[in-house]
């Protein structure tokens, strides 16, 4: 495998040279097979044939879905196209059992009209056995880089490929067995066939269908999120995570509890060193959103309708007229907590030397003159 420094670019490789290979091959096994089980009559080996047809359409779906999965964001799709994947991978689970249906009908109606049961030839056994050794070395292969680039869409097409081995096997025994007198086992090989292949586009369509929509992670991963938030310093509490799957990947977001007096930058640092640490240590997770919480909203419910700076400035300027000292404020600070706003008033050191050991006469002024204005709860004075 080839080492790429960009994953998407990495992603794109994989899927194009998986998609090729595999049409490659699918074609000449579903060529091969078809032909071989016509004239070898057997009928379970043409049904394997047409289900190797599929996988060569269902190569080409990967290849085209895959090319536009790996697109970046762009105006109309503002978090990327990695759900093409996820379409593509629902398409391929509905074509497999699109195939397993008629697989099966044919070979119910056959086991019904004992005239048309096929007796298949020598033939069919080495087509058979030369489709389980090259589609399941095809499984393993595509496998390792759905593996290497984390996508559910080349992990579907490696199961794609391992239902025509396994089928491929029964149809082994099935040839085997008519070929020894047992004349309705092709018939039901055929239809074992169509089974595991039903099973298996349950499976990834069930899967797609979750994702689409917006299945989370697992419990037990979750709560394996959620240790790897609370590791990170400053956080002292989350709530409201959530979690939704898409081509293989996780987005993330969740509200972080951190202490209401920290500043702006240092409830922004907590937050980046969020997402940095469940990126490096959640292999799955790619996208990461983080609220800054100053309380904890089930709780106290946020402080929504209270006044803004301007606005706040504006009422404490109407409200603390009759104080003179106030004028000399330099900076005030705000804090929207338990449904009302905390007010630091920052005064340079000059003011405390000429208030002297009055400080605290004057936040009880200040305080005093608030206490009818319901949008503010309390006052705090500094010096410096």
């Amino acid at each position: 495998m080839r080492t790429f420094n960009d994953p998407a670019a990495e992603r794109r490789h994989a899927v194009t040279h998986t998609a090729i290979v595999g049409a490659a091959i699918n074609l000449v096994l579903s060529v091969v097979k078809i032909i071989a089980g016509v004239y070898g009559h057997s009928q379970a080996l043409v049904a394997d044939g047409i289900h190797s047809l599929s996988d060569l359409l269902s190569d080409l779906l990967v290849l085209l879905a895959g090319r536009r999965a790996s697109q970046g964001p762009d105006h109309d799709h503002p978090y990327g196209h990695a759900r093409y994947e996820t379409v593509a991978t629902l398409v391929l689970g509905l074509l497999l059992i699109a195939v397993a249906v008629g697989i099966a009908w044919d070979s119910i109606e056959r086991l019904f009209q004992p005239a048309a049961l096929l007796k298949p030839e020598p033939l069919t056994l080495l087509a058979a056995l030369g489709s389980i050794l090259v589609k399941e070395w095809l499984y393993w292969w595509t496998l390792g880089y759905a593996k290497r680039v984390k996508s559910d869409l080349l992990r579907a097409n490696a199961w794609h490929h391992r239902t025509d081995a396994v089928s491929s096997v029964v149809v082994l025994v099935g040839i085997a067995g008519t070929m020894a007198g047992l004349a309705y086992l092709d018939a039901i090989a055929a239809v074992a066939v169509a089974l595991m292949i039903a099973k298996i586009g349950w499976e990834l369509g069930w899967e797609a269908i979750n994702e689409l929509v917006d299945t989370g992670l697992e419990s037990e991963r979750l709560s394996t999120v959620k240790e790897t938030i609370r590791s990170v310093g400053g956080v002292r509490d989350i709530h409201m995570l959530r979690t939704r799957r898409y081509a293989g990947q996780v987005s993330a977001d969740v509200h972080v509890l951190v202490d209401p007096f920290v500043s702006v930058s240092e409830g922004h640092m907590i937050s980046l060193l969020v997402e940095h640490r469940l990126k490096r240590e959640i292999d799955e997770i790619t996208d990461v959103t983080v609220h800054i919480d100053p309380e904890d909203d089930d709780r106290f419910p946020p402080p929504v309708g209270l006044p803004l700076r301007a606005e706040a400035m504006a009422r404490l300027a109407s409200l603390w007229s009759a104080i003179p000292e106030a004028n000399e404020r330099q900076r005030m600070v705000f804090h929207y907590l338990r449904g009302g706003i905390d007010i630091e008033v920052h005064f340079p050191l000059a003011a405390c030397r000429r208030q002297g050991a009055d400080t605290g006469d004057l936040q009880a002024r200040l305080a005093a003159a608030i206490k009818d204005e319901p949008a503010f709860r309390d006052v705090r004075i500094f010096f410096g």
